[in-house]
């Protein structure tokens, strides 16, 4: 066996006191105290890379950050649903293809329980798991003794866009997380109370990072600070049929552009289209992959509203703040935990919606203000270097608590407090 390094993993994330906090620390690479280098499995997201959603834009930076570390990286992944011609793509991150079945319902539990049987197969040292839909499958990897690691999400059962069958199904899954995972990572302080609450399990907290930008041009015939901004997926608990219907008001006397779908076209499409195409204020841009286009809507809008209602830390209620966008936020405790005092927050009705986006609109002072604040919030509290940091300890811990790869005399300690 190789040299073992003084230390195992270098890592402080304490920024607060009223939740779980994990303290590993190294000065060094962790490959040292393993055989062969340490190996992780990513199950749960689209892929690698990939620009679905929240977990994609985690495992992008997180893939190639654990490779820059000297692990082993594998992340299963579904086909058609990366892009491996992209400039960013780390060729050190393996990347597995497995089979599902693609709809709505299905296509996460499918993908998950074959990512699952092919990871027990290869046996990696850990496995970081996304979804508690996939609890249902951490016995597989149990069975080959490969501690895992879940990220939780949000409160997924409460989501309206799932059937009675599907809230069902999220809630069992979220019980067999809380029965067979090693570990579990929470993105909110609110999320990780209601774990405890329910089902008597403290986690990691580890929210979603933020990247700021370099200034980016203007949108051709937009006007900076005068356009109001909605992204989002398109589903109900996102407020996007509240706010389609606050931005006719809008649109009477600002630039409305409006990004996002939900992948399988629907009502809430139609509605999109619809209004872009007989209001020629209002523009629907679907869903975008172009993080620099993206990030210049953020960077130039003069108010941005986040409607997500359910869930924890909003990753892209984070970019937004990193890009300096003035906030205007559903009033839930997730999105006031985040943005803290960086934004101003709503009612979820139209009419209040289209009032407070347009009173930002008019206020050019309160838009600088609030810009700066949320800059600087992104910077102090969500920084991906601190994020990516985090899920190595966490990974680490799991490897350590459950006696794989790490010798017993090795000089390091995990502490939880």
């Amino acid at each position: 066996m190789t040299t073992i390094r003084k230390r195992l993993a270098e890592y402080t994330y304490n920024r607060y006191t009223n939740q779980r906090r994990l303290h590993i620390r190294s000065n060094e690479p962790i490959a040292s105290a393993f055989v062969d280098r340490p190996s992780v499995a990513i199950i749960g997201t689209r892929g690698y890379p990939s620009y679905y959603g929240g977990f994609e834009t985690a495992i992008r930076r997180l893939a190639p950050y654990l490779a820059e570390r000297d692990w082993d990286v594998s992340v299963y992944s579904r086909p058609g649903h990366t892009k491996p011609d992209d400039l960013g793509r780390d060729p050190r991150v393996r990347i597995v293809f497995t089979r599902g079945i693609e709809s709505t319902a299905l296509s996460t539990l499918s993908y998950g329980f074959t990512a699952a049987r092919a990871a027990a197969r290869r046996r990696p040292d850990v496995a970081l798991v996304c979804n508690v839909a996939n609890g249902f499958w951490l016995p597989i990897l149990r069975s080959q003794n490969i501690p895992t690691v879940v990220n939780v999400d949000g409160i997924e059962w409460e989501r309206a866009k799932w059937s009675r069958l599907g809230k069902s199904v999220f809630r069992r899954g979220a019980e067999a997380t809380a029965k067979y995972a090693d570990r579990i990572i929470v993105d909110a302080h609110a999320i990780g109370r209601r774990w405890r609450e329910e089902f008597g399990r403290d986690g990691d907290f580890i929210p979603y990072g933020g990247d700021i930008p370099e200034a980016l041009p203007l949108e051709p015939g937009l006007q900076h600070r005068q356009y109001a901004l909605l992204v989002a997926r398109f589903v109900p608990e996102n407020m996007v049929p509240e706010f389609l219907i606050a931005a006719e008001t809008i649109a009477g006397e600002h630039d409305v552009v409006i990004v996002g779908s939900n992948g399988y076209g629907g009502e809430l499409e139609e509605q999109a289209g619809a209004l872009a195409a007989t209001n020629p204020r209002v523009r629907w841009l679907g869903h975008l992959s172009d993080d620099r286009r993206l990030f210049a809507l953020w960077q130039h809008a003069g108010a941005y509203f986040h409607g997500h209602s359910v869930g924890g830390t909003n990753p892209a209620l984070v970019q937004a703040m990193a890009c300096g966008a003035p906030i205007v936020a559903n009033d839930t405790m997730y999105n006031r935990e985040v943005l803290g005092y960086a934004g101003h927050f709503t009612a979820s009705d139209p009419a209040h919606i289209a009032s407070s986006v347009l009173s930002l609109l008019a206020d050019p002072a309160e838009q600088q203000r609030l810009s700066r604040a949320a800059v600087a919030r992104a910077q102090n509290d969500y920084s991906w270097a601190g994020v990516c940091a985090a899920y190595e300890a966490s990974l680490l811990a799991a490897i350590e608590d459950r006696g794989r790869g790490v010798p017993k005399h090795a000089d390091h300690k995990h502490r939880l407090a």
